[in-house]
């Protein structure tokens, strides 16, 4: 039997535990009790503040919108202050770590405030950037607690919606200055839309208070007359429409035809959407079909009041929805704010923008009349676009000669691979090397015979595609696990950071030759000449790069031997690759074949002076110095995507190969290589939309000029400086017709990921 004391000292130790677990809780294990800080007065001072201060900005001249940023910033700071003087302290003892990082953001505050107090650059981006923060924000999470209202606050709910809408009505017709009154100053710009959500709200409360169908459908169609009458009123004299019978009839009809048909398909009743495609149709063809100014106070009164007439009508045969319905919209409405304004941009910004191209593409320059497809016709027979004429130019060029001698060798080494493993080609197959670089050394010959812009575009899918991509897969294998792998992939992944016109500039200065009697500030063509001066002189630090480059020929030359006494075709061919490029560059330098290497020039006298490559002048290889600046900034991207799919390899698949005996390199060819090939195809179709469209680099560098042009700066020139808008729009969906594929492709590849 348990005695009393036994009992309370059981429930002592578990209230004792309970305490103890409660503190853990409290302090993450610390044991310390710390006094929190609640963030939020802090929050609501800074945001109103930020709030005001954009509304300021908005609506006076530059020297208010700096003092409004300034004196924003200066109450982030102050907030800032007063965290560190009111944290949170545990034991008595005040965080260190917390105030050096709150004294750090001060600092950057002050340093941000004085920058803005004396460029009106950066004021003026600060206002951008809190203008769209805070819209943003405010419109997603106003929304959001919006929607929270239907359940159980309808008439609330209702009253916002409606006032929404009349203030957008408002900004519309005031801030277009339709209305009376509108564009004369601050007052008079927002009084429009204060009036309109007014008007509205009191209708969506009416609404929501009202069951009653009859009195339903007097108040829509009372408030409804009341409204289009006002507006009419209020419409300015040059915006009265001259009504035309025909076309507003053909409109309406149209539109009562569409609306009740659509809604026979979503299975409601057809009068509801007969009234609003019928309000609808009537706008297009009152407004739309009219000569504006032409008309009267008394056609704009019309023009208004019918299709909201219509409108109210159809609110006033709407009954308000049951506890069950409401629920229903409270979930649907999260869809539709998420997806909502992210479909709606992509409507407005892509698909109108894309039909009108499309319709433009079919019209001559000007836009007036109808040439079907001349326009793209143009486009394949200019020889500035499409040149073939030189196509057998090819067969006599060195990569396509190379190419050629490196698919032969890859047609000798697959016949060997097929009789030993029975297949000719496979990854990791000592086959792959040589026909992968034969391949691509061969399309360098081809498109260096075939000249234009479509030739030069696919010159940059083929190049900048391969490369990136096999350049991102090797630092991501190569880097994979190693001491310092986080610092390595930052840096390659760091020019994604600069924008494609800073990094053309950059590689501007990189290209940029000068007369060889300066020093030259190009880090190319400074390596070039100093190599041209080292190889064609005869005193010890020429001695000294010859007798590096022999030693370097000969380790690859006993590799390769080493590597064919062990049967190891894979490593015999890539290191005879090296060694044949290296053997040229030693037979160069030391003299035996020609006179040297690098940048230089022999003088009828016989001297030797130095000479530069006009990297971005001289065709056609010009066009690849171009792509390497995008394989610059693509190589970072391709190896952040491939080192997260090689991480997220199952480790007890490489495990088991390595049981079976495999190397590394059989784990990475036959292992890890096909795991991630989903990944692989998302990244070379993401990389190829990026290029068919590459714009900035050529813009940039050379403008088209020198045989660089591509098919988005052709658009542009086309466009906008010759004022060729069918042919321009022609080029655009072009790019569009060549990006659509691979893009289609790419989200389906991603869905199969997923």
């Amino acid at each position: 039997m348990t005695t009393t004391e036994d009992t309370e000292s059981e429930s002592a130790d578990a209230s004792k535990h309970v305490l103890t677990e409660s503190l853990d809780e409290a302090t993450g294990g610390t044991g310390r009790v710390g006094t929190p800080l609640d963030a939020r007065p802090f929050l609501i001072v800074t945001g109103v503040a930020g709030l005001l201060a954009v509304a300021v900005a908005r609506f006076h001249d530059g020297g208010s919108a700096g003092r409004a940023i300034t004196a924003a910033l200066v109450v982030v700071a102050l907030a800032a202050a007063t965290v560190v003087a009111v944290d949170r302290r545990q034991n008595g003892i005040r965080e260190s770590r917390f105030v050096m990082t709150v004294v750090g953001f001060v600092l950057l505050e002050i340093l941000v405030i004085g920058w803005s107090a004396t460029q009106p650059k950066v004021r003026s981006t600060l206002v951008t950037v809190l203008i769209a923060v805070a819209g943003s924000a405010s419109l997603w999470i106003g929304a959001n607690i919006l929607f929270n209202q239907v359940r159980h606050r309808w008439a609330l709910f209702s009253g916002i919606a409606f006032g929404t809408v009349g203030f957008l009505l408002g900004v519309v017709l005031h801030g277009n200055r339709v209305t009376l009154g509108s564009g004369e100053g601050f007052l008079t710009w927002v009084i429009g839309p204060i009036v309109g959500a007014a008007a509205f709200t009191a209708l969506g409360l009416l609404l929501a208070r009202t069951d009653a169908p009859s009195t339903r459908l007097a108040v829509g169609v009372g408030a409804g007359a009341a409204i289009g009458i006002a507006i009419g009123l209020l419409v300015r004299e040059r915006y009265h429409p001259g009504l035309d019978l025909l076309p507003t009839v053909i409109w309406t009809a149209a539109g009562i035809a569409v609306g009740a048909g659509l809604s026979v398909l979503m299975k409601n009743s057809p009068l509801g959407g007969a009234l609003l495609g019928g309000a609808l149709g009537w706008i297009l063809g009152a407004w739309g079909g009219a000569d504006l100014g032409a008309g009267s106070i008394l056609t704009s009164v019309i023009a208004t009041t019918v299709p909201a007439v219509a409108i109210g009508a159809r609110l006033g045969l709407t009954p308000n929805p049951d506890y069950k319905q409401r629920a229903q919209i409270d979930l649907k409405s999260r869809g539709v704010i998420f997806l909502g304004p992210a479909l709606l941009f992509t409507f407005v910004m892509l698909v109108v923008p894309a039909l009108r191209t499309l319709y433009l593409s079919f019209l001559d320059a000007d836009s007036e009349s109808f040439v079907d497809g001349e326009n793209y016709g143009a486009i394949f027979n200019d020889t500035a676009s499409f040149d073939i004429s030189n196509w057998t130019n090819m067969f006599t060029s060195i990569p396509f000669v190379f190419g050629a001698i490196l698919l032969g060798l890859a047609v000798v080494v697959g016949v060997i691979m097929k009789q030993r493993t029975g297949r000719a080609v496979e990854l990791g197959n000592p086959t792959s090397g040589p026909l992968i670089v034969g391949a691509l050394l061969l399309s360098f010959g081809v498109f260096t015979a075939l000249r234009g812009t479509i030739i030069n575009n696919l010159w940059w899918v083929v190049v900048v595609t391969f490369s990136s991509t096999a350049m991102g897969l090797a630092v991501a294998v190569l880097a994979d696990g190693r001491i310092g792998e986080k610092y390595a992939k930052s840096l390659i992944f760091m020019p994604m950071a600069i924008s494609l016109v800073g990094a053309s500039i950059i590689w501007r200065f990189v290209y940029a030759p000068r007369d060889v009697s300066q020093d030259q500030t190009g880090v190319l063509n400074a390596i070039w000449v100093a190599l041209g001066k080292l190889s064609t002189g005869s005193g010890l630090p020429t001695l000294i790069g010859t007798i590096l480059l022999g030693l370097v020929l000969l380790a690859l030359l006993a590799t390769v031997g080493v590597a064919l006494t062990k049967r190891n075709w894979g490593r015999a061919i890539t290191f005879g690759i090296v060694a044949f490029l290296v053997g040229w560059l030693f037979v160069r330098y030391a003299g035996i074949i020609g006179q040297g290497i690098g940048g230089f020039i022999v003088q009828e006298d016989g001297t030797v002076v130095g000479d530069t490559i006009l990297f971005v002048q001289e065709p056609p290889y010009n066009n690849f110095w171009l792509m390497v600046i995008l394989i610059w900034i693509q190589t970072g991207f391709a190896m952040v995507i491939l080192s997260a799919a090689i991480k997220a390899v199952p480790t007890e698949l490489i495990e088991a190969a390595k049981m079976d005996g495999a190397t590394s390199s059989q784990v990475f060819w036959r292992v890890t290589l096909p795991q991630i090939s989903t990944t692989i195809g998302v990244v070379v179709t993401t990389i190829i939309v990026l290029v068919m469209k590459v714009y900035d680099i050529v813009k940039v560098i050379t403008n088209g000029q020198f045989g660089t042009q591509v098919l988005a700066n052709d658009m542009f020139n086309t466009a906008f400086q010759f004022r060729d808008t069918g042919k321009g729009a022609a080029l655009a969906i072009l790019i569009l017709i060549s990006v659509l594929p691979v893009m289609v492709y790419n989200i389906s590849q991603m869905q199969k990921e997923d």
